[in-house]
């Protein structure tokens, strides 16, 4: 068999797979175009997009497992498995983010009280200092600069 009708035939049953004309791939057999130079051509997958499917996925797709094998029941044992597994882990991820949510509000109300005490403390510190400074001025001890941080002089004395 010539190299000329190989390739006419080969592209003869591709055009029935792809739906392209037989005549106008015969014309490039005829016009001599080699077989290195005609585009490997893909059957369509079943949905009929242009990408041909893997045979491992068409098979998945298609069904062409038996539910009564002993294959089948394994994957879907090994499957629920994982499926359980995945689930746990995800409801021990939320209980241990609701735990450190619930230790964290713990400690922020720890912190406001803390707070809250320290601030009366300090009003209070501020009470004591003003009522002390006040009483120091009042018994004519010269009062504190707030701009110098120090005694004013009295006269050289």
């Amino acid at each position: 068999m010539s190299t000329q009708s190989v390739i006419s035939t080969f592209l003869q049953e591709s055009a029935g797979q792809n739906g392209v004309s037989g005549a106008s791939l015969q014309n490039a057999g005829a016009r001599g175009i080699s077989a290195h130079q005609v585009p490997p051509v893909n059957p369509l997958t079943p949905t009929g997009g242009d990408k041909a499917m893997a045979p491992s996925k068409q098979s998945k797709k298609n069904g062409g497992h038996n539910k009564e094998s002993d294959e089948y029941r394994q994957r879907r044992a090994r499957n629920n498995l994982a499926v359980r597994k995945s689930r746990l882990k995800s409801k021990q991820k939320a209980r241990d983010t609701q735990q450190r949510v619930d230790e964290l509000k713990e400690e922020n109300e720890r912190l406001e009280a803390k707070i809250k005490l320290l601030t009366k403390e300090l009003g209070t510190l501020k009470d004591l200092f003003l009522e002390h400074a006040h009483s120091f001025s009042d018994n004519g001890h010269p009062s504190f600069t707030e701009d110098s941080g120090q005694e004013p002089s009295n006269g050289g004395q």
